[in-house]
């Protein structure tokens, strides 16, 4: 029958994490111990404890409950070991049982030299007192490989920066960001923005008939649609080329195949369209006042602060794909299996976030539910690619002596606060809560250190952008 687990089965642990550090310095209390290997990550263990220990600790925890019991007649502390174990006997035989198994099953994977990735499920075979006590311990264990040559990987970067068109863009996007609309009794051209109240239909219906939750897209009044950047439907703001303020127009859409409601995906949508207003849009000028607005001295010194900026996103992007090369060339020259317990758990963590960030991303509930496959999939490969990222990157910290520092863990910690607008002892508290500080602290500091490292001994040749290979990104 199912027992124990020694801790709470936590979500996915790494191998630096409590459960799996053993202190070997624990005593052999044990007679005989026998692992059999039931997976490539996957062990189980026999344990005989002999009955000299099993009655230690009898004595221990009855001490223990003498030391705090109560009876009338006795000062405290003083009650007859006797009638002590005889008023709390059950009670006393669980924490024997528990305390002998837990310590048992730490001994014995420490002389074995397994290491627990989770926390191990225990079952009873026998527990009487006066004989031995058997149990079976199953687990996970860490997978074993050897570390491959991890210093001169090699990667490219591409030789480039900041060219003139690209300057020119960016200010396009400040001059974008200081538009504004002027009324215009015209025809509606490319670049305006137009003004319309429309009603939509879908094989004759209502479109909410077809997709309840598409109110917005069934209809509107006074709503604003943008024809260069077709803001709505695609296909929708240039069958208002031409129109004027007061024209009705009747415009045709075809939801695409992969559209975001699936009640609509693959079908046509009819829309009766009254134009409201036609409105001209108004770029600023690249002149003094421009720059000024923009918190610079002169159009040259804004050009030249946009070239900068630039210039350094384009170096952290080489900088990026330089650290996935090196990660990808690594993980692909180790092969190991994997705990599928920690894969499993990693897929679940990962399967939430998609869908949460979906969810807070306005795709339904019906979009979502017609994905769950794909999602599932999706998350099981990052889950893989994560999980052996874990143990490989762990392996060449401890080779190389990496370690996460409490400056380091502070650093996070902030930065952390910052973006999730907390304190950082409410942030701190939230992580323990959900076990999730070996996961969202340690584990992405380490990495990132040993993806340090890689990068530091890489062997980095510069490219132009035609000859740069393809990269593929290793979460």
């Amino acid at each position: 029958m199912r027992l124990i687990s020694l801790t709470p089965r936590p979500a996915i642990r790494s191998v630096a994490s409590p459960v799996c550090r053993i202190d070997h310095r624990i005593e052999r209390l044990f007679v005989n111990v026998t692992v059999e290997i039931l997976a490539p990550c996957k062990k189980l263990m026999r344990v005989e404890v002999e009955p000299a220990k099993i009655e230690e600790t009898f004595e221990e925890i009855t001490r223990d409950f003498q030391r705090q019991a109560r009876f009338p007649g006795f000062r405290p502390g003083k009650a007859p070991k006797e009638m002590v174990f005889k008023r709390f006997e059950t009670e006393i035989q669980d924490k024997v049982k528990s305390k002998v198994i837990t310590d048992s099953y730490r001994a014995a994977v420490a002389e074995q030299k397994i290491t627990p990735v989770l926390a191990p499920d225990i079952e009873e075979v026998q527990f009487t007192r006066g004989q031995p006590l058997h149990f079976v311990a199953t687990m996970e264990t860490a997978p074993e490989f050897a570390l491959p040559e991890y210093k001169g990987l090699r990667a490219q970067r591409e030789i480039g920066g900041a060219a003139p068109a690209d300057i020119e863009r960016a200010l396009h996007l400040f001059r974008e960001r200081q538009k504004t609309f002027l009324t215009v009794d015209r025809a509606a051209r490319k670049g305006d923005a137009v003004v319309v109240n429309y009603s939509g239909t879908c094989e004759g219906k209502p479109i909410t008939e077809t997709a309840s939750t598409a109110k917005g897209l069934t209809a509107n009044k006074a709503f604003w649609i943008e024809t260069e950047k077709d803001s709505f439907l695609p296909g929708f703001s240039g069958q208002l080329l031409g129109a004027k303020a007061g024209e009705k127009r009747t415009v045709s859409i075809d939801f695409a195949a992969d559209f975001m409601l699936p009640a609509l995906a693959g079908k046509k949508g009819v829309y009766e369209v009254e134009v409201v207003e036609v409105k001209e849009k108004l770029l600023p000028e690249l002149n003094q006042k421009f720059a000024e607005s923009w918190g610079a001295k002169s159009l040259e010194a804004l050009r030249e602060g946009v070239r900068a900026d630039l210039q350094n996103e384009w170096n952290q992007t080489q900088n990026r794909k330089i650290r996935q090369q090196v990660t990808q060339a690594l993980l692909q020259s180790v092969q190991c299996d994997l705990p599928e317990g920690v894969v499993t758990a990693e897929t679940r963590n990962l399967v939430y976030s998609i869908v949460n960030e979906n969810q807070q991303r306005g795709v339904p509930k019906e979009a979502l539910d017609a994905e769950k496959d794909n999602i599932y999939a999706t998350a099981n490969n990052m889950a893989r690619d994560r999980i052996k990222a874990m143990f490989v990157f762990q392996k060449i910290a401890e080779k190389e002596g990496i370690r996460v520092e409490q400056t380091d863990i502070l650093a996070r910690l902030q930065t952390l606060a910052v973006e999730h607008k907390m304190p950082v002892e409410k942030l701190y508290q939230e992580l323990e809560k959900n076990r999730r500080v070996e996961e969202v602290i340690h584990r992405p500091i380490l990495h990132d250190k040993v993806i340090n490292l890689l990068v530091q001994y890489a062997r980095i040749e510069d490219v132009s952008a035609a000859a740069q290979n393809d990269i593929i990104t290793v979460p």
